[in-house]
C-alpha cells in the first residue's frame, strides 16, 4: 500500500487535475510511480459497469476461496492460518492471474449458538480476508450454503451439506434425509425432503430463521468494516448474500418466477438494508437468481433471472453461476466443447444484466478435473473463458468484433491449496475420512494444490487460467478477445486464429498467444490496464496499437504511452499500461508473445492492417 509520502503525491496530482482547465486531461498524472495506479477507492456501479475512482471500467477475474469453508476441518475457515492465506493470495496473483476473489463465509460457524456471534471466527476470517486485500486482490464475501446444512445428513450418508447452524436444523422436525437414486449431489436440492423442507422454512422465516441469518450477516459486515483498515475495506467490492438460492418447495400454484418476485427479492431488499446499517452503503449487493434459471438441461431449467426486479441500478450486481450440466452428466454431451460452445449461455447473462442496468458477474463456473468426465475439462473451461471474454465465437470474431459485448467478470470454482491433502470427517464420521480432491461430495475442481515441498502449483494449463484481460479500461470496452492456445493433452486449441486477410498480424502472432483490446477512451487520466500472464515476459511481449508499437515494453514514465509495470501486492505479476491523451476516441492494442525481435517494418505493417480493420469493422 502507498506510504504517507505517496498519498501526498496522489493528493497533489488530484489537486492539479481539479485546477486544470475544464475538460482538459492533467498532464502531470502520468508522472506517478507505477504502484500508485492501483486505485484504493472502492469500486462503484455506474451505467451497468464496475468503475474505479479514476472512472475506469473494471473487470474482476479470479477464483472462489475456498472449499475449506464448506468443511469442518478448519471450522468453516478457508485456511488453517493467515500464513496459508498469504501463500494462497500470492500464488493466486502469480500463477492464476486473478485480481479478485469470492471469499466464502459460514453462517454455521459465525453463529454456532443462536443469537451469539463467534467473535473468534470473525476475527480469523477478517485476518484471512486481509491477506488477500494486502496482496492487491479485491474481495467480495459470500455467505455460502449447499444443501442447506451439514447437520441434515446422517453419519453414513452419501452426501453432506453446509450453511445453516445445527441449532437451525434442530428447530425443524425434518424427515430423515434421502435422495433415492441420485448420482449427483445437486439432485438433493429438489429430491431430498430434508433439504427441501429446511430450505422452505428459511425462505418463509419459520422459527425466525431468516431474521437470525440477517442479524448475523449485519454483525459480520459491521465487524469487517470495523476491523479492516480503511485501505483494506476499500478493496472489498460488495457482498453475496446467499449462494445458489432455491425455494426447496414452492407454495401451491407458485412458479419459480413468482417465488423470485415474492420471496427471494424481498429477502435481498432486507439484506441490502442490513448492508446499509453495517456501514456498507456504497458497496453493491451481489444478488443471485434462482440457481436453475440458466440451467442448460431442459428438465432442470426454471423461469427466472430476476425478471420482475426491474432496474437494479447502482446498488446491486447481477450475480449468477454457470456449470455445463450436459458435460458433467457424461450422458447428454458425449464429445468435448468447441469454439463458441457457451456464447449463447453467457450471452443470456449479458442480456439479463443489461435489462437490469447492473454489471454481471459469473461468480462460479468450472468443471471436474478428475473422474469420468474430466477429459472434457480443457475444452469446457476454455470455452467458458472464451464466453466471458466475448459473446462472439472465435470463428466469427474478426468479422464481427462489435458484437463482442462487455467483458464479463468471473470467479472460477475454485482455489483450494489443500486440494488432495484434506482430513475431513464427512458428517463427523471417523470411518469416512475424506482426503482426496475437494473432500466434499466427491468434487475435485481446484485449479491449485501444494506440491511435496509445500509450494503452490497449478493443476490446470497455465495458458488457460493465467490470461490477458482488460482489468481497467480508461473509457469503455468495445471489443476484446484472447487466444490462449491452451492444450487438450498434446493438442493445441486454437479457436480464434488471425485471419489470412491480415497477413502481417498473422506473421507477428505466429503460433503465440495474443489478445486484442478495442476501447473508446474516456475523460480520465489513468491508463488502461491489461493483465500480463507469466507467459508474457516483458522482454518478449509485443504491442501494436494506434498509440505506438513496441517490443519489450519499457517501464512506465510520463511520456511512455505503452509500458509494463508490476501489479500491486508484491507478487511477480505484471500489467500493461496504455495511456491515451484524448476523450471519445477509438483505440486498439494487440498484445502477443509470438514474435522475437520483430522488425520495425513488420510492426508498422501490422499496425496499418489493424487500423484498417478497426475502421472497417468497428469505426
Amino acid at each position: 500500500m502507498p506510504n504517507r509520502r505517496a498519498r501526498v503525491l496522489v493528493v497533489l496530482v488530484l489537486l492539479c487535475g481539479f485546477l486544470s482547465v475544464a475538460g482538459a486531461r492533467p498532464a502531470t498524472a502520468a508522472a506517478l510511480p507505477d504502484s500508485l495506479w492501483f486505485d484504493e477507492s472502492p469500486l462503484t456501479v455506474q451505467n451497468g459497469r464496475f468503475v474505479d475512482g479514476q472512472g475506469r471500467e473494471v473487470v474482476l477475474r479470479g477464483y472462489n476461496v475456498s472449499g475449506e469453508t464448506k468443511l469442518k476441518e478448519n471450522n468453516g475457515l478457508p485456511f488453517a492460518s493467515v500464513a496459508d492465506a498469504e501463500k494462497s493470495a500470492t500464488a493466486l496473483r502469480a500463477l492464476g492471474g486473478g485480481n479478485s476473489v469470492r471469499f466464502l463465509l459460514s453462517w454455521a460457524y459465525a453463529e454456532p449458538v443462536r443469537g451469539q456471534v463467534d467473535s473468534a471466527y470473525l476475527a480469523a476470517a477478517t485476518a484471512q480476508i486481509g491477506a488477500f486485500l494486502d496482496a492487491g486482490i479485491r474481495v467480495y464475501p459470500d455467505f455460502h450454503q449447499d444443501l442447506y446444512s451439514r447437520w441434515l445428513f446422517d453419519p453414513d450418508s452419501w452426501y453432506t451439506g453446509d450453511g445453516a447452524p445445527k441449532w437451525a436444523v434442530d428447530l425443524g422436525d425434518y424427515p430423515d434425509e434421502y435422495c433415492g437414486l441420485c448420482p449427483f449431489w445437486g439432485q438433493n436440492i429438489t429430491s431430498n425432503a430434508a433439504v427441501t423442507e429446511a430450505s422452505y422454512d428459511f425462505w418463509h422465516n419459520t422459527y425466525g430463521l431468516q431474521d437470525s441469518f440477517l442479524d448475523t450477516a449485519q454483525k459480520t459486515m459491521a465487524y469487517l468494516k470495523q476491523n479492516l483498515t480503511a485501505a483494506q475495506f476499500a478493496g472489498v467490492v460488495g457482498f453475496d448474500p446467499y449462494n445458489e438460492p432455491h425455494a426447496g418447495v414452492y407454495d401451491s400454484g407458485q412458479t419459480s418466477r413468482a417465488w423470485e418476485k415474492d420471496v427471494l427479492w424481498p429477502f435481498y431488499v432486507k439484506f441490502r438494508a442490513r448492508m446499509d446499517a453495517a456501514g456498507w452503503q456504497d458497496k453493491p449487493t451481489f444478488v443471485e437468481p434462482n440457481l436453475f434459471w440458466n440451467a442448460n438441461l431442459d428438465f432442470q431449467k426454471q423461469e427466472g433471472g430476476l425478471l420482475d426486479a426491474g432496474t437494479l441500478g447502482p446498488r446491486f450486481v447481477f450475480n449468477t453461476h454457470f456449470y455445463d450440466q450436459r458435460a458433467i452428466s457424461g450422458i447428454f454431451m458425449w464429445g468435448k466443447a468447441v469454439d463458441g460452445q457457451y456464447a449463447g449461455d453467457f450471452g443470456t447473462v449479458r442480456d439479463r444484466a443489461a435489462a437490469t442496468a447492473a454489471p454481471a458477474i459469473v461468480s462460479e463456473f468450472g468443471h471436474p478435473l478428475t473422474g469420468t468426465v474430466s477429459d472434457k475439462a480443457p475444452t469446457v473451461l476454455k470455452a467458458m473463458y472464451q464466453a466471458l471474454d466475448s459473446r462472439v465465437p472465435g470463428a466469427s470474431w474478426w468479422s464481427n468484433p462489435a458484437g463482442s459485448g462487455p467483458v464479463l467478470s468471473g470467479s472460477q470454482w475454485q482455489w483450494d491449496i489443500y486440494n488432495g491433502r484434506h482430513e475431513e470427517l464427512m458428517n463427523d464420521n471417523p470411518d469416512n475420512v475424506q482426503t482426496e480432491g475437494d473432500a466434499w461430495n466427491g468434487e475435485d475442481l481446484s485449479a491449485v494444490r501444494l506440491d511435496d515441498s509445500g509450494s503452490a502449483v497449478l493443476r490446470q494449463d497455465a495458458r488457460l487460467v493465467d490470461r490477458v484481460y482488460p482489468s481497467a479500461t480508461s473509457g469503455t470496452t468495445v471489443a476484446f478477445t484472447y487466444e490462449d492456445r491452451s492444450r487438450d493433452g498434446s493438442t493445441t486449441l486454437t479457436w480464434n486464429p488471425v485471419p489470412s486477410s491480415l497477413p502481417n498480424v498473422a506473421q507477428l502472432v505466429g503460433s503465440g498467444q495474443y489478445g486484442l483490446h478495442v476501447w473508446r477512451s474516456g475523460s480520465g487520466s489513468a491508463p488502461t490496464e491489461l493483465h500480463l500472464p507469466a507467459s508474457f515476459p516483458t522482454s518478449s511481449t509485443t504491442v501494436v496499437s494506434d498509440l505506438g508499437t513496441v517490443y519489450a515494453p519499457p517501464s512506465y514514465t510520463a511520456t511512455t504511452p505503452i509500458a509494463a509495470a508490476p501489479e500491486p501486492g508484491g507478487a511477480d505479476s505484471r500489467r500493461l499500461l496504455l495511456t491515451d491523451s484524448d476523450s471519445g476516441t477509438l483505440h486498439y492494442a494487440l498484445i502477443t508473445n509470438g514474435a522475437t525481435n520483430p522488425s520495425s517494418s513488420l510492426l508498422n505493417a501490422a499496425k496499418a492492417e489493424l487500423a484498417s480493420w478497426v475502421a472497417q469493422r468497428i469505426g
